[in-house]
């Protein structure tokens, strides 16, 4: 059998973004990975007024469909490790409570606790998250445990800041 790997290609404009600008290609924890490199674009967008943000998390989350699904068919493996858009919607998402909130940007204690609990959500897959997973299949459940785990980081990233008397 051969390696998945070796039936993607960073010229492919589907790859690159399925793999997070090859970011996903990483041999130790990929995911992460993934959301690593996800940071610098967030904080790219992120300075965008809300509404614009907000879309292109949107838009980023259904063409994610298309770009998991293809590059997902064209390795013969379902949701590869490799395969990390999911993690960058994922993660936007997450992080969207800060402008929603007008929160400051240039705090790096919400990036830094809101990445932590994507990955945790993410990794663990608690309820639904792990269902959706589980049941769910194509470019759409790729994506769906992702944007799910985005919403529930984000829900317990607004209480840890309230929580914790950031907010």
């Amino acid at each position: 059998m051969s390696n998945p790997l070796n039936l993607i290609s960073l010229k492919n404009p589907w790859h690159l973004l399925a793999t997070g600008f090859g970011s996903g290609l990483s041999p130790i924890i990929p995911g992460t990975m993934g959301t690593l490199a996800a940071v610098p674009l967030y904080l790219l967008l992120v300075q965008l007024p809300l509404s614009v943000y907000l879309f292109l998390v949107f838009v980023s989350c259904v063409i994610g469909i298309k770009i998991c699904q293809v590059t997902s068919d064209d390795m013969g493996v379902h949701d590869h490790g490799s395969i990390v858009w999911d993690e960058f919607a994922g993660f936007w998402i997450t992080m969207a409570i800060v402008p929603i909130l007008k929160l400051p940007v240039d705090d790096w204690k919400w990036l830094v606790t809101g990445f932590v609990l994507f990955r945790f959500f993410d990794m663990v897959k608690p309820w639904p998250i792990g269902w959706l997973d589980k049941r769910v299949h194509g470019g759409l459940g790729i994506m769906v445990d992702d944007i799910v785990a985005g919403i529930m980081a984000a829900i317990a990233l607004y209480l840890v800041g309230h929580l914790a008397g950031w907010i």
